[in-house]
């Protein structure tokens, strides 16, 4: 069994998350999942967390298909993947 951690969406208190996410990863948690909705984006949250964590897998739990076009889902998913070097997992939905 391997553990997630759900951020939720973006806060302003983005160390206290960054200090969250490391520990957890410290600690074996497999992947974190961060939400969107409107207002905030989770792909501004992965790239932060990307860039502050090593191993831990990231996943957008959802990227809204409403939001963006397929194309724009498509770079912004690969971006994604090379920012965390293979570490990311697309999750799409409607919201």
């Amino acid at each position: 069994m391997r553990l997630g951690l759900n951020v939720g969406y973006a806060t302003d208190d983005l160390g206290s998350l960054v200090r969250l996410v490391e520990r957890a990863e410290q600690l074996g948690v497999a992947s974190a999942w961060a939400a969107e909705a409107y207002g905030t984006d989770a792909v501004s949250v992965l790239a932060y967390l990307a860039a502050h964590t090593s191993q831990m897998r990231l996943g957008s739990a959802v990227l809204q298909i409403p939001a963006r076009t397929p194309a724009m889902t498509a770079m912004t998913a690969i971006t994604l993947d090379h920012l965390s070097e293979g570490r990311f997992a697309l999750g799409l939905g409607v919201s």
